[in-house]
């Protein structure tokens, strides 16, 4: 790939962590203003569905919405939709840094579910990689000092685990559909057990709240978009790199919106986890697995990873 191909993707990948990590401090603004989370996922999904359909509607046509998989798609919304209510509860438990900072275990979790379940060889670098990236979690949680709270902690690391779990269903479903159509199909079908419940969690809103649940579908259907768009330029290995740069911004809207700073733990253990993952992806590189690994990005989007453009599936 050209250097300026490469260097699209790189700008496409730091612009979707951007627009993620945004959509987390959105929903804990709309939640102190009284949105449940039940709402907070239904209007994720609702309100991205339009940005979605204009994605199709533009690039592989909305002809590519076509399934002959519902059953697949029915596994991964409900699969996608207890990972998002984890991920949404880790945004809203802990602080903006340190529930980005635990979601970047994806990856270690990633590598036990690929040895435990697809039987994939796992040598003691990668295992090695996975206890120092555990150890790196327990410095920034601190267990039993009140540094954060515990559940909040363990919500985040069951969040990680779902992201892997779904990469791993991902892998089979990204074999005959495309990036649009996965996206618009967990979107579309999570609306409807969400719609279910919605009217017996429904709350008035001001429109201030109205408009914080608009940003929340909005980035997050942007950032999903550009998640994809990102791998048309750059292979996952250029670009899950700039999947940490969540952290940097994390901080930001931390101290500009809520006030609040990672403490010092925080960031010491978080250079931890990060060094682990990266190991992990650039190994696997270097052993030319990728082709077999589920290493995925760690957000709530990574399954977008599965399709960078209609009809292929990547490496991941």
């Amino acid at each position: 790939m050209s250097g300026d191909r490469t260097l699209t993707g790189l700008g496409l990948r730091l612009l979707a962590v951007m627009l993620l990590t945004f959509m987390g401090a959105l929903l804990k603004l709309a939640e102190a203003r009284g949105a449940k989370l039940p709402e907070l996922m239904l209007f994720r999904q609702l309100f991205a569905l339009p940005v979605v359909l204009g994605w199709v509607a533009i690039g592989p046509g909305l002809a590519t919405l076509r399934t002959k998989r519902l059953g697949a798609h029915i596994t991964r919304s409900a699969l996608g939709l207890t990972g998002m209510s984890f991920t949404f509860g880790a945004l809203l438990l802990l602080p903006l840094a340190e529930a980005t900072t635990i979601s970047f275990t994806v990856p270690i979790f990633a590598t036990i579910l690929g040895a435990i379940i697809l039987k994939e060889p796992t040598g003691w670098h990668r295992w090695g990689a996975v206890a120092a990236g555990f150890i790196g979690v327990l410095i920034v949680t601190q267990p039993g000092s009140g540094h954060i709270p515990p559940a909040g902690a363990l919500v985040g690391l069951v969040s990680a685990l779902m992201i892997a779990v779904i990469a791993i269903q991902l892998r089979q479903l990204g074999r005959t559909e495309n990036a649009g159509t996965t996206v618009f199909w967990f979107s579309a079908l999570s609306c409807i057990p969400m719609g279910l419940i919605y009217p017996f969690v429904a709350t008035a809103h001001d429109a201030t709240t109205w408009a914080l649940l608009l940003g929340v579908g909005v980035a997050g259907g942007m950032g999903q978009i550009a998640f994809t768009a990102a791998l048309r330029f750059a292979p996952v290995s250029a670009v899950m790199p700039m999947d940490y740069s969540g952290l940097i911004w994390a901080t930001i809207f931390g101290w500009l919106i809520f006030g609040t700073l990672p403490g010092e733990w925080t960031f010491i253990g978080a250079p931890i986890i990060i060094a682990s993952g990266l190991y992990i992806v650039l190994r696997e590189r270097r052993l030319g697995m990728a082709h077999t690994s589920p290493v995925i990005a760690p957000s709530e989007e990574a399954e977008t990873e599965r399709q960078a453009a209609p009809g292929k599936t990547n490496r991941p």
